[in-house]
């Protein structure tokens, strides 16, 4: 499966030489697109006059031209303007100084050095916002902000492609944006230094020659030797003892999340999902449970009454910053594993010709790749990569799906036990070195390909966890499987609680009987721990189960704990 689904090229000193494109560069450029994939041009050039001088415009998918701020479409010759011009009456200040050569387009306006002075005169005493930017002697005025990243962000939008698996070329000062933006930036041989300082990788061919040599590559490998280097968009996961961060690749890892319950999954899980976010990673969380229906950062399709649809999933999806929740909620569970085989076909479908969603994140992973789950009628097991699997059972998982995995992150009381779990489950030796036992706010990472042994480190806490983890839990619709019910020594009452305040209501209204009933047997804690997943709240609430005392004293010192932690604001 590919990684790079579109290359972005800068036109003058990139794929042409002194304004033409060699008939070899042409070659490779229809080879590229022969390839499946999406050609893109990025030029400060002025369109008519690119068109004069490059008939062969329809090679390419969409032209971004004046430096970002016209979206052209050969197949159709539909013209998009990005941005607005400049007044009217600063271009003609511009002559009155008797700025020469002056080129206007529909939004740029051009001139070479040295201009600017006359240029940056005229911005300054006219009171304008416009922003000059230069090209090897060239001299652009546009609106601050357009520049070829940002019509290339554009451009790839409306293509339903993503930055991330983008590949840039160029060679000026006006190529560091987009090159930027690109997941992998490439530099010509004959680029400026600053450009090649910067770039991921520097072709040993000039111009239109360097270019075919990345296109070639990019063909053969998919650029795979360069790879190692892409560190820029490494996710930072936390940090040793010693203050070495702890990081992890974006792109090919599958990554497992595994523990007892209470021990911390779901926000080591959100701190990740923060990670992707910031990095502009697009990601689907397949949720059975609900766990994230009050996920912030996505878009939730189902609940517990509607089953969200796969073409739904799908179509929302294929926007490359659009990340979704498709909680499962609403499905049996007898059921769900057959609609995730269904959503995670799809989901690959979609990825074979865009590259995105980057992640598949698969919360409760052991009900929707049980041990008998055989990929091989839906992917092929390389293909599984780029997912997050979150599991407390890691030996209830499929073998295939744990062979999958590069990274084990391990928390609660035992995590050399769970990574031993991991390994015989797959008939493997763990490994013979130990993280040893971690503290709040810890995890064990084991890099399993990479030879060495596992550690511990200190992750980062996300920023939303605790307030989504609030009005989840105390407002939220808990599914039945993880509400409280009052029930009785005898059993004979079935008073649901599907959430933290309805669990304060009920207990007011229940008879002491019942309500002792279920403090000695420690059915509080145990719920706060397993279902609400708040560790504090349940030891506090454990420390008065052993305590003891009336049933009106327990009520409410178990009463003012809830409305502590989850009344006020967090």
């Amino acid at each position: 499966m590919m990684r790079y689904h579109a290359l972005a090229c800068d036109y003058d000193g990139t794929i042409a030489h002194h304004g033409t494109v060699d008939p070899a560069t042409l070659r490779a450029l229809e080879r590229l697109t022969a390839s499946g994939r999406v050609l893109l041009l990025v030029t400060g050039r002025i369109l008519d006059d690119l068109k004069t001088v490059f008939p062969e415009l329809g090679l390419f998918h969409a032209v971004i031209a004046e430096n970002g701020a016209v979206l052209y479409r050969p197949a159709t010759h539909e013209e998009i303007v990005l941005a607005e011009p400049p007044p009217e009456a600063f271009v003609e200040e511009l002559r009155r100084r008797a700025v020469t050569p002056l080129a206007v387009g529909r939004v740029i306006v051009a001139t070479w050095e040295p201009m600017q002075v006359a240029v940056m005169d005229a911005i300054r005493e006219m009171g304008i916002e416009l922003q000059v930017i230069f090209n090897k002697g060239a001299v652009m005025i546009l609106p601050s902000g357009t520049n070829k990243a940002s019509g290339l962000r554009q451009s790839l939008r409306k293509l339903q492609l993503s930055p991330h698996n983008t590949v840039g070329v160029g060679d000026a000062e006006n190529d560091h944006a987009f090159l930027s933006l690109c997941e992998c930036s490439v530099a010509v041989a004959n680029a400026i230094p600053t450009l090649k300082e910067r770039a991921d990788l520097v072709t040993a061919g000039s111009q239109g020659e360097g270019v075919i040599e990345l296109i070639e590559d990019l063909i053969a490998t998919d650029l795979a030797s360069v790879a190692p280097r892409l560190v820029r968009h490494e996710l930072l996961l936390g940090h040793r003892e010693d203050g070495t961060p702890v990081k992890l690749q974006p792109y090919g890892t599958t990554v497992l999340i595994a523990g007892t319950s209470g021990s911390g999954k779901s926000t080591f899980a959100s701190s990740v999902l923060e990670r992707l976010s910031e990095h502009e990673y697009q990601y689907c969380i397949i949720d059975p449970e609900g766990d994230y229906a009050e996920f912030d950062a996505a878009v939730v399709l189902g609940d517990s009454k509607r089953v969200p649809s796969v073409d739904e999933i799908v179509e929302l999806l294929q926007k490359p910053n659009q990340n979704i929740v498709a909680n499962l909620l609403g499905v049996s569970m007898e059921h769900r594993p057959a609609l995730f085989d269904t959503l995670l076909m799809r989901l690959q479908e979609l990825r074979a010709w865009s590259g995105h969603p980057h992640w598949i994140v698969v919360d409760e992973t052991h009900h929707l790749m049980p041990p008998a789950w055989d990929p091989a009628r839906m992917v092929r097991p390389q293909e599984l990569h780029g997912m997050l699997l979150i599991t407390v059972h890691p030996e209830h998982v499929a073998p295939p799906a744990l062979a999958s995995v590069d990274t084990v992150i391990a928390l609660g009381e035992d995590p050399d036990g769970t990574i031993r779990t991991f390994s015989e489950t797959l008939g493997e030796d763990p490994p013979q070195a130990r993280a040893g036992a971690v503290g709040p706010g810890e995890a064990a990472i084991w890099q399993r390909k990479s030879g060495a042994p596992p550690f511990r480190f200190q992750t980062i806490p996300p920023k939303s966890e605790r307030r989504r983890h609030v009005r989840k839990y105390a407002h939220g619709e808990l599914g039945e499987d993880k509400s409280f019910y009052f029930r009785g020594p005898e059993q004979k009452l079935n008073l649901r609680a599907q959430n933290l305040m309805i669990f304060l209501q009920l207990a007011e209204g229940v008879d002491h009987e019942t309500w002792m009933h279920h403090l000695r047997e420690g059915d509080y804690s145990r719920w706060f721990r397993e279902a609400i997943k708040d560790d504090v709240l349940a030891e506090e609430v454990q420390r008065i189960e052993r305590d003891g005392g009336s049933a009106e004293e327990t009520r409410a010192a178990i009463r003012r704990i809830i409305e502590e932690r989850y009344t006020a604001a967090p």
